[in-house]
């Protein structure tokens, strides 16, 4: 089963949110309706940035933990490098 590591952002270079998720459709949609109470519904951080595919959930949480480690300026260019516009990509996913 596909895994995912994701970032949410609240605008173009506002705040960031790193996650892992078996379902991207259905956690993103969650952040977008603030279903948890916590950070991103606090910040309203809930547009799908960027994202990588993994083939299991263990790959994906170690990655997540990897980029939680990183500096704001490498996230910022992880995201740059391949949405630089800030595009919400969550409309790309959801079918």
């Amino acid at each position: 089963m596909p895994s995912f590591v994701y970032m949410l952002a609240n605008k173009p270079n506002g705040v960031l949110y790193v996650g892992v998720t078996s379902n991207l459709v259905k956690r993103v949609s969650e952040h977008k309706e603030k279903f948890h109470a916590g950070f991103t519904k606090r910040y309203g951080v809930d547009q799908l940035v960027w994202y990588e595919v993994f083939d299991d959930i263990e790959a994906a949480i170690q990655r997540e933990k990897q980029i939680k480690k990183w500096n704001r300026a490498w996230k910022v260019r992880r995201i740059l490098d391949s949405n630089p516009e800030w595009k919400d990509l969550f409309a790309d996913i959801w079918q």
